[in-house]
């Protein structure tokens, strides 16, 4: 559960608004919010409308370019504020928490603050790579969740992007995903009117009727994946803090597949697998990343 956010200044909007917006930054692995993951700590808000926000990570040793990466989109969500005047990120108990802050403090890039480690992928790199996993998660969620209202393959990927906004779907996980999907969808520039296709590849390929279930074996793969993680993070972060379960609100107790959704093991992204490098005093291909 989330601590308290202590109200210094500002008042109780001003601490609800940031909230609000925090909702909206994703863990970049797991595609859900860092507040329904309980990622965030504590909020505050000084006089001059400076506002900090601590956060933390299941493990001491996550990798650097995840917890990079969500500082700075804490960054860019929290100054959509009008009010406010300065953010700074916090990332607490963490082995590279005093890079992380001084980086994202001044204003540095990902490579600029670990220059040290010859890190190799640029953050925007690293941003696509997830982005594109979050794409085809939602995009499974609301295929699936439309099979369940009784659509056929072949209605599915010709609907257009005005017909999915005026589906029905029933089922939790495809309604929860709908309007993620069509953000994400819109973002990506793969449909714009509404007579676009709303069900396409990566590269805006059209998907015929005949290959949707290869094409959904494929983006079930994805969804264990970072399913799997998702309850891995969770049950490391109670561990860690000791303040007992919280709702699982990323993944629902029957997923939209129907399964029971339950895998063990890592997902084999560890270790600061993305950048390369290996921090001092650890073997090569120690997990490291969670």
């Amino acid at each position: 559960m989330r601590r308290p956010a202590r109200t210094e200044t500002g008042g109780d909007a001003r601490i609800a608004a940031v909230w609000n917006q925090l909702a909206g930054v994703m863990d970049p692995e797991l595609d859900e919010s860092i507040v329904d993951l309980g990622f965030v700590e504590d909020i505050a808000i000084g006089a001059d409308g400076r506002v900090d926000v601590a956060f933390r990570l299941p493990t001491y040793w996550c990798s650097p370019n995840f917890a990079f990466l969500m500082a700075d989109d804490i960054g860019r969500a929290v100054r959509a504020l009008p009010w406010a005047r300065g953010v700074h990120p916090r990332l607490e108990d963490h082995m590279f928490s005093q890079e992380v802050n001084r980086g994202t403090h001044l204003g540095l890039s990902f490579a600029d603050t670990f220059r040290d480690l010859e890190v190799s992928d640029t953050l925007e790199g690293l941003r696509e790579t997830f982005l594109r996993k979050a794409f085809q998660r939602r995009q499974e969620a609301v295929i699936l969740g439309l099979r369940r209202a009784g659509w056929s393959d072949a209605a599915i990927v010709t609907t257009d992007l005005a017909t999915l906004d005026r589906a029905v779907i029933t089922d939790p996980e495809g309604l929860r995903q709908k309007s993620r999907y069509r953000e994400i969808l819109l973002a990506r520039g793969l449909a714009t009117r509404p007579s676009d296709l709303a069900f396409v590849t990566l590269d805006g390929a059209p998907i015929p009727a005949a290959d949707l279930p290869v094409h959904l074996r494929g983006l079930r793969a994805i969804r264990i994946n970072m399913e799997a993680n998702g309850a891995l993070c969770r049950g490391l972060l109670d561990a860690r803090y000791d303040e007992g379960p919280r709702p699982a609100t990323a993944t629902p107790a029957t997923h939209a597949c129907g399964s029971a959704g339950t895998s063990t093991g890592c997902c084999g992204g560890c270790a600061l697998q993305a950048t390369g490098a290996v921090p001092a005093g650890r073997a090569a291909g120690t997990p490291l990343s969670l």
